[in-house]
């Protein structure tokens, strides 16, 4: 698996790098060699440090992200955690995707649970731009699951239009589709 380890806002040294690369090898028991693993350290202004972990293959992104005050080691841990959390919940939707033997073993590698602070305050804080494919509803649904977010917007393999999937407060998913 090849791991690409960037830093923003801190320099990445030789500790943090073989620590990174140490704990991602574990993961190589869910991906196939062939794997790029994206990790992106960050050192906020507050101190706050981010560990995001990307993981494009076959169609498919997976993504977590985990912050901590001052550890940047336990942001890694606990994103490592989520990732893990997000193939084992989607193990079947994936299917071929992920190792043959990934899941002979059913114990999680990282640990399991992680208690994540949030103020409550909104604002935006990240501007992302994205390239946007057609795909069925059922692939958005699968990709928005694995990026861990409570929407998704995709361009509609059937009709052609730009949508938005959302999960709504009741668990359910919505679907909004453009009039012409």
């Amino acid at each position: 698996m090849k791991t690409i380890i960037t830093g923003k806002n801190m320099s990445v040294s030789t500790g943090i790098t073989e620590r990174v690369m140490k704990k991602t090898a574990k993961m190589e028991r869910y991906l196939h060699p062939n794997t790029e693993m994206q990790v992106r350290l960050t050192r906020e202004k507050n101190d706050r440090r981010t560990c995001e972990i990307t993981v494009p293959f076959e169609g498919v992104i997976l993504r977590a992200e985990a912050s901590n005050d001052d550890n940047l080691y336990v942001s890694i841990d606990q994103a490592l955690a989520k990732l893990e959390k997000q193939i084992h919940k989607h193990r079947t939707k994936l299917g071929k995707r992920v190792r043959e033997e990934a899941f002979q073993i059913t114990e999680f590698e990282f640990v399991e649970e992680f208690d994540a602070a949030e103020d409550g305050k909104r604002k935006i804080v990240r501007t992302k731009n994205f390239p946007v494919r057609p795909m069925a509803v059922d692939d958005a649904v699968l990709q928005m699951e694995l990026l861990g977010h409570s929407f998704f917007v995709f361009v509609n393999a059937d009709t052609g239009l730009t949508n938005v999937l959302y999960l709504r407060k009741d668990g359910d998913l919505g679907l909004l589709e453009p009039e012409d």
